[in-house]
C-alpha cells in the first residue's frame, strides 16, 4: 500500500509541499514514527457515525453557495447569519458577536509606465471576464487592491527589488541602487506581501507595485505546454493576488485597538506602525511583463543579483534592477476608509466541564465573491462537522468538554476578527481553552500539510490514520499514509498568517492543517477572482473528495479532544523539539558570531532539562491517575495538560511587537508567514545584532520555559 503511494508521488518530486499561502510554513522539525496505519482503518461506533455522517455532495452545496456572493470583511453579514442559522439548526447555540473595526475599501486604482522616449503604456489592472466561470462576470465583483493600502499617488523611477524582503534591500544597497523617492517593483514569494511595503517604505522609496510570477507555479505552465484556466490548469495569465499590506509580524487585529477590544466607543490609536504610509498596487504577471521588459539591460540582471527568488519566469523579462533605465511609473491608489460593524458567527455546545473548551474556527471573509479554496473550502467542512455532531448527539451522546465553534470576519485584512474576539474573552480563553483547531484553507490541492504545538503532534497523528484519503484518484490508502509518504510525518512550526495566532501568542495549543498542490498540481489562484467554485469543482477538488476527507479528519480531532477522559495533549513532546529549536540557534549564533561575541546559553540548556523532568512527573502524575481510577485526580491532570503552555507567553512581548507573547516560536520579523525560534534571542542576533540583548532573551526564555515546567509540577 506504501508503496504504491510513492510511486503516485514519483511524479510531484521533492518540492511538494512548497507553497506561498496562508498556511505554508516551511519549518519542520522532529517526525514521528513512520508506522503503517491499519488499512481500511479500524473505527469505534462513535467515530462511524461521524465519518459516515460526511457526504461530499452536500458538502459541495455549502461551498457554492459561500462562493456566490461578496463576502468581503464587513459586508457579509447575511453570510454571518446564516452560518449561525445552520449551527443552530445542528443543535449548536449560535450567536453573531459584533466588532466595529477599522477598514478600508477601494475607490480606484491606475498604473501606467512612461518609457524613456515619452510613450505611455497603461496597465489593465483587471482580471478577465470567463464565460465559464460566473462569478468572474458578477457586478459586485471586487476590484483588484491591496487591504489596508495607502491612499495615495506617486510618480518616479523605479527599480524591481526581487521579493522584497530586507536581504534584498541590502544586496542593491551593496550594488550601490539608489533607492529614495523610487517606486518599488516586487515579486511575490518570500515574505507577507505587507512586509514588502513595510521595507521599500523603510527605505524611502514612494510606491510599491506587487506582481505575481509564473516561475512560482512550479511544472504547470504555459511556457510547458499547459493550457491556462479555465481551459486548462495553468494559470490564468490575467490573474491578480490582493491582500493585506498590514505588518502582519508586527500586530494583527484592528491596527486603531491594538491589545484591546475594538467597539464603536473604543478609542482609537496611531496606526501608522502597522499598516503603510505609501501607496502599493497587486497586478498579474501579464500587467508586470512591460514593466520588467523595460529595466532589461539596464543595472545589474537578475542572474548577477544572485539573490534567492529574484529571477522568475516571465517570458522575455532578465529581472534586472533597472538603474538608468529612465522609465517611470505613475501610480494612484484611492481608498475609502471607514469604521465598519464586523461579525463572528459563533456557536456552541456545552460540555460536562465548562472549564475545559475546545474551539475550532475558520474565517468566512475573502477578497472575493469566490474564495473556494481560501477561506471557504474551510467554511464547508465547517457546516458538515456541525452536521456530524449533530447525527452523533442523536444517539444521546453528549460531548466531556465545551466546544466552541467560530466563523471569523476580516481575517484577510490582518486576523482582525479572531484577534478582537480573543482580547475580548482572554480571561475566559487562559483559564478554559484546551486547544484551538484551525482549517483556514481545507483545499487548494491534494497534498497534506499540517503544523501544530508539538503538545498535539501525537493526538494529530492518531487521527490521520482513521480517515481514508483520496489521493490522485487512489483511495486505498490513509491520510497519515499520504502524509508520511509526502512529508516524512513532519510537523511545521506554527509561524503566522491565520486565525491561529492569537490564540498561540496567549499560550493555547493550537493546529494548523489544510492541503494545496504541488508543482504538478492545478494552479491555484491565490486571492484571485479565479479561487472559484468552477475552479474548484473542475480542477482543485472534482466531487470535493478532499474536502470530505479533511473534514471527516478535522471531526474525529475534535472528538477525542473533548471526549476522551483524558485530555490527549502531551507536554513531553516539547522537550524535542525543545532541544532541535536549541540546535538550530547554536547554528544561527556560529553564522553570526565571531571571536568578540559570547552568548551563554546554559540557561536556556538547564531550563530545557528542567522541563523535560517536569514532563516525566506529569506523566507519572497521569497514569497514577489512571490506574487508581482517580477521577478528581485525572482532572487536576488534564488541566496541567491544558495550562502548562501558558507559561511560555508568562514573560511579556517581543521587543517592539508585544502582541506576539510565545517566546518558543513567531513568525518571522521579515517574513510575516513563516516561524523563527527562540524569536527573541534569535532575531536580537540576526536583525539587530545586538548580542547583551541576545544574552537578556536567553534569561527571558529560559524563566518562560521554567514557568511552563512549574505548572506540570505544581
Amino acid at each position: 500500500m506504501v508503496k504504491s503511494i510513492f510511486v503516485l508521488l514519483g511524479a510531484i518530486g521533492a518540492q511538494a509541499c512548497q507553497r506561498d499561502l496562508t498556511f505554508a510554513h516551511g519549518h519542520r522539525h522532529v517526525k514521528r514514527q513512520n508506522t503503517n496505519a491499519t488499512f481500511p482503518p479500524a473505527l469505534d461506533a462513535n467515530e462511524q457515525i461521524l465519518i459516515n455522517s460526511f457526504d461530499n455532495t452536500s458538502i459541495s452545496e455549502w461551498s457554492y453557495y459561500y462562493t456566490h456572493g461578496n463576502h468581503i470583511a464587513g459586508l457579509n453579514k447575511t453570510m454571518a447569519q446564516w452560518t449561525a442559522d445552520k449551527w443552530t439548526e445542528y443543535g449548536f447555540t449560535s450567536r453573531l458577536d459584533e466588532y466595529y473595526v477599522f477598514l478600508n475599501y477601494p475607490v480606484s486604482q491606475s498604473l501606467s509606465l512612461t518609457y524613456a522616449n515619452g510613450s505611455v503604456h497603461t496597465a489593465s489592472l483587471t482580471e478577465d471576464v470567463l464565460e465559464v466561470d460566473d462569478t468572474s462576470s458578477y457586478p459586485d465583483r471586487i476590484p483588484t487592491f491591496h487591504g489596508y493600502s495607502f491612499t495615495g499617488n506617486a510618480s518616479a523611477e523605479y527599480v524591481y527589488v526581487g521579493r522584497g524582503q530586507q536581504v534584498d534591500f541590502d544586496r542593491l544597497e551593496a550594488l550601490g541602487v539608489e533607492l529614495e523617492g523610487k517606486i518599488a517593483l516586487a515579486k511575490y514569494g518570500g515574505p507577507f506581501r505587507g512586509l514588502k511595503v513595510k521595507n521599500a517604505q523603510e527605505h524611502g522609496m514612494i510606491g510599491a507595485v506587487i506582481f505575481v510570477d509564473p516561475g512560482d507555479d512550479g511544472n504547470v505552465t504555459e511556457a510547458n505546454g499547459i493550457a491556462a484556466y479555465p481551459d486548462g490548469p495553468a494559470r490564468n495569465p490575467s490573474s491578480v493576488q490582493r491582500g493585506s499590506v498590514q505588518f502582519l509580524s508586527i500586530y494583527p487585529g484592528d491596527p486603531t485597538t491594538p491589545g484591546y477590544t475594538s467597539k464603536q466607543d473604543s478609542p482609537r490609536a496611531d496606526k501608522s506602525g502597522s499598516v503603510p504610509r505609501i501607496p502599493s498596487i497587486p497586478i498579474s504577471w501579464v500587467d508586470a511583463q512591460p514593466l520588467l521588459h523595460a529595466l532589461n539591460g539596464f543595472g545589474t540582471n537578475g542572474t548577477a543579483v544572485n539573490r534567492t527568488g529574484w529571477v522568475g519566469k516571465i517570458p522575455g523579462a532578465t529581472y534586472s534592477t533597472g538603474v538608468g533605465s529612465g522609465a517611470r511609473l505613475s501610480m494612484s491608489n484611492i481608498m475609502d476608509e471607514t469604521y465598519n460593524p464586523i461579525w463572528n458567527a459563533v456557536g456552541i455546545i456545552n460540555g460536562t466541564n465548562e472549564d475545559e473548551v475546545l474551539i475550532i474556527g475558520n474565517h468566512r471573509d475573502a477578497w472575493i465573491v469566490g474564495g473556494a479554496a481560501d477561506p471557504n473550502s474551510g467554511s464547508a467542512v465547517l457546516i458538515e462537522l456541525a452536521k456530524a455532531f449533530s447525527a452523533l448527539s442523536a444517539t444521546g451522546w453528549k460531548p466531556l468538554r465545551t466546544i466552541v465553534l467560530a466563523s471569523w470576519d476580516a481575517e484577510e485584512y490582518g486576523l482582525v476578527g479572531s484577534t478582537e474576539w480573543v482580547e475580548e474573552y482572554i480571561p475566559w480563553l487562559k483559564t478554559a481553552a484546551i486547544s484551538y483547531l484551525n482549517i483556514d484553507v481545507a483545499v487548494a490541492g491534494p497534498i497534506p500539510d499540517f503544523s501544530a504545538t508539538p503538545d498535539l503532534h501525537a493526538v494529530a497523528t492518531s487521527i490521520m490514520k482513521k480517515v481514508i484519503y483520496p489521493f490522485h484518484g487512489a483511495t486505498n490508502h490513509t491520510l497519515y499514509d499520504v502524509w508520511t509518504s509526502i512529508s516524512g510525518g513532519e510537523f511545521g512550526v506554527l509561524g503566522s498568517g491565520s486565525d491561529y495566532t492569537s490564540f498561540l501568542h496567549r499560550g493555547i495549543a493550537a493546529i494548523d492543517m489544510g492541503a494545496g498542490p504541488g508543482p504538478n498540481d492545478p494552479v491555484y489562484h491565490y486571492h484571485s477572482n479565479y479561487d472559484s467554485y468552477h475552479w474548484m469543482s473542475t480542477f482543485g477538488d472534482p466531487g470535493f473528495h478532499t474536502h470530505k476527507a479533511f473534514g471527516q479528519y478535522l471531526t474525529l480531532l475534535a472528538y477525542h479532544l473533548v471526549t476522551d477522559p483524558v485530555l490527549a495533549l502531551e507536554p513531553a513532546d516539547y522537550v524535542p523539539e525543545l532541544r532541535t529549536y536549541l540546535t538550530e540557534l547554536e547554528s544561527t549564533i556560529s553564522s553570526a558570531g565571531s571571536s568578540n561575541t559570547t552568548l551563554d546559553l546554559t540557561a536556556l540548556t538547564d531550563s530545557i532539562d528542567t522541563f523535560s523532568a517536569a514532563a516525566q512527573d506529569f506523566n507519572a502524575l497521569r497514569e497514577q491517575a489512571l490506574s487508581a481510577d482517580d477521577t478528581e485526580l485525572l482532572t487536576f491532570v488534564n488541566h496541567k495538560a491544558r495550562d502548562f503552555s501558558r507559561g511560555f507567553t508568562s514573560q511579556g512581548g517581543l521587543p517592539g511587537r508585544e502582541f506576539f507573547q510565545n517566546l518558543i516560536f513567531a513568525p518571522g520579523l521579515d517574513t510575516g508567514y513563516a516561524p523563527v525560534t527562540y524569536p527573541g534571542i534569535t532575531e536580537s542576533i540576526t536583525f539587530e545584532g545586538n548580542w547583551t540583548a541576545a544574552q537578556e532573551w536567553v534569561g527571558r526564555t529560559a524563566k518562560a520555559i521554567e514557568v511552563a515546567a512549574a505548572i506540570l509540577s505544581t
